[in-house]
């Protein structure tokens, strides 16, 4: 997902690798300018609003956020005794975010003993996510994590026949999928409900939440548990795939042009990074 996350060029288990006589660093960490606007609001405030935030990209982690400290509302930062180290960047000091009549400890950070490698984030603080009202880019909230500008999705239209078998009988059989290439990922195929046996679709209780496609609905076929999913309302972004159904071929046999699709690395998705997770609940409320 992106530049350092699943199978990104910066994460420990990317696809691809550097083209350079010498091994890389096991771990590398990447810093630019945003180039966009990007505003905080906490207790129904903005209280950060900045055109230069720099963004953190490090392995296993979703990009973060640093606004310069002087694109920080005065007052909002109260500074406490609590300091961590960041393994590659040093010394970090946390501080209570307070605004109006709330407050909430730990829900901000500054690496506070940069080494010179690393300059750009000097002064710059980052927000807890999920301690924030919302993040947004311009006026539109952005959901799950900043935006990375390297993770991308093309949709593609295929003449190519996709099968889906469970257990002896046919579940779907399409002429026409699509097939949802993302960064990071393993090709996803996407098979209209019109070729779709519903009858052999279970619907899951609960969803997950993609931030560039939106919600995913579940369902189980025969004895094989979310061996399907659907995003039903997805974002205008990837509306292609809007209520088409796709399967886990790790589940149910998935044939393309006869031949059985395999798991592959980085098809299998991970929830969450280390510093939090991604829940159907942030969208919801919205």
């Amino acid at each position: 997902m992106g530049l350092s996350w699943q199978q990104g060029p910066l994460s420990t288990t990317r696809h691809g690798r550097f083209l350079v006589p010498d091994p890389l660093p096991e771990r590398m960490l990447f810093a630019e300018r945003l180039r966009r606007r990007m505003r905080v609001r906490y207790a129904n405030e903005w209280i950060a609003d900045s055109e230069d935030v720099v963004l953190l990209h490090e392995p296993g982690r979703y990009p973060v956020a640093y606004f310069p400290r002087a694109d920080v509302r005065d007052g909002v930062l109260l500074a406490t005794d609590r300091t961590t180290r960041h393994q590659d960047l040093g010394e970090t000091s946390w501080f209570t975010v307070r605004a109006g009549d709330r407050q909430t400890e730990r829900a901000a950070w500054e690496l506070t003993a940069l080494p010179e490698h690393a300059r750009e984030l000097r002064g710059h603080v980052a927000f807890a996510w999920r301690a924030m009202d919302g993040f947004y880019e311009e006026d539109e909230r952005i959901l799950g994590h900043a935006a990375d500008a390297y993770h991308r999705i093309d949709i593609r239209d295929t003449s190519r026949t996709l099968e889906v078998r469970s257990e002896g009988r046919v579940v779907a059989r399409s002429e026409h999928p699509v097939v949802l290439y993302e960064s990071g990922f393993a090709p996803r195929w996407y098979v209209p409900r019109a070729d779709v046996d519903e009858t052999a679709l279970t619907p899951v209780e609960g969803q997950t939440f993609c931030p560039y496609k939106g919600l995913a609905d579940y369902y189980d076929i025969d004895g094989s548990r979310k061996a399907a999913w659907s995003y039903r309302d997805a974002y205008a972004q990837v509306g292609r795939v809007r209520g088409l159904v796709s399967f886990e071929p790790d589940q149910v046999e998935v044939l393309l042009d006869g031949k059985r699709l395999a798991l592959e690395p980085g098809q299998q998705v991970l929830p969450h990074g280390v510093d939090r997770g991604l829940d159907a609940a942030e969208v919801r409320g919205t």
